[in-house]
């Protein structure tokens, strides 16, 4: 027991003797907080699109494929590629149980969505226009981002830590003293703000634009999307000399 005990202390002084050599390579340090942001107008807009078939009046229903047919032919109208049309949902229900009771009709009537990506405003406002104010159900715009978002992403990134080093460069000087080699590089926080569309506020959207397709001033016309806002924040240790 007792060359156990002997062993002990002497492996805990070995140990204090090595911390003892080995001192702190950066024994006076900086910390400093780096921030970049920028506002960008989306270039992608993504826009939901319901469609059902329905009953005209005098002419019967009007089947699922004529009403996809006509909204693919309007799309494309666009000059949109195949690529910026994606089928999101297809169902089919009964429609309106009253309806129905007082028609003695039993059918389906099928429906479905579309996601199409735009590019701006102006084709939001040419899609509407296009569409088929009877089978339309809903028309929303769920999300907007941008192709070049990385590439913004990354240069931000590059300017809070440039902006964290300014800061630091200063902040050493009023202390006699210069920064050294960055320590660590350290990615506390984003700030990304996309729009992401509401259903139930955008239910009525392709009724309220229809309404202002009528003449308007310039500025309403050439009105940009919401700008979509990214921050970064990186926080920098540096060496102190």
């Amino acid at each position: 027991m007792k060359t156990v005990y002997l062993f002990l202390v002497s492996s805990l002084i070995t140990l204090a003797s090595f911390a003892q050599v080995t001192p702190n390579p950066y024994p006076r340090t900086i910390t400093v907080n780096g921030s970049a942001e920028m506002e960008i107008t989306p270039d992608e807009i993504y826009v939901q699109v319901y469609l059902k078939e329905y009953e005209k009046k005098g002419g019967g229903k009007i089947g699922i494929e004529k009403i996809r047919q006509d909204f693919l032919t309007a799309v494309r109208s666009l000059g949109l590629p195949d690529t910026a049309l994606t089928v999101s949902g297809y169902d089919a229900n009964n429609y309106n149980p009253w309806w129905r009771k007082k028609n003695k009709k039993e059918e389906l009537y099928a429906s479905i969505t579309y996601q199409v990506k735009l590019r701006n405003t102006a084709q939001v406002d040419q899609l509407v226009d296009k569409l088929d104010d009877n089978a339309t159900q809903n028309f929303y715009i769920s999300r907007t981002t941008h192709s070049r978002l990385e590439e913004f992403r990354r240069n931000l990134k590059i300017q809070a830590v440039r902006a964290a080093k300014e800061k630091g460069d200063y902040l050493a000087e009023a202390a006699n003293a210069k920064i050294g080699v960055p320590i660590t590089i350290h990615e506390p926080g984003e700030y990304y703000q996309p729009y992401y569309g509401d259903m139930a506020s955008n239910r009525m959207m392709k009724t309220e634009m229809t309404q202002a397709s009528a003449p308007a001033p310039v500025e309403q016309a050439q009105a940009d999307f919401k700008k979509m806002k990214l921050r970064y924040e990186v926080s920098v240790v540096y060496e102190l000399r």
